[in-house]
């Protein structure tokens, strides 16, 4: 799959407001928390723990699970969704 329709496929995995919201907030703190561990271990794991916790509330609302799940590189997928919308690129 290419990644033109791996981003098509996570934008159809995510359209309940609730969990688009829940990862809004869930996707930030993971990423924050990632070079974070380099300087506080303690305040990152939290907020890693956190963001997770988002972004599965978001898919128990969704009633799906994480695309992850179905294949790993979603976890790359999933952020640069993010950071496009952020940024107003939608393609």
């Amino acid at each position: 799959m290419d990644f033109s329709r791996m981003l098509e496929k996570y934008r159809q995995d995510h359209q309940h407001p609730v969990n688009k919201l829940t990862h809004a907030i869930g996707i930030p703190l993971i990423i924050i928390s990632l070079p974070w561990f380099f300087f506080n271990w303690k305040t990152a794991l939290i907020l890693f723990v956190l963001g997770w916790a988002f972004q599965f509330v978001g898919h128990w609302f969704e009633g799906k699970k994480p695309s992850f799940f179905s294949n790993p590189t979603f976890l790359i997928v999933g952020p640069v969704y993010f950071l496009r919308k952020l940024f107003n690129k939608h393609k």
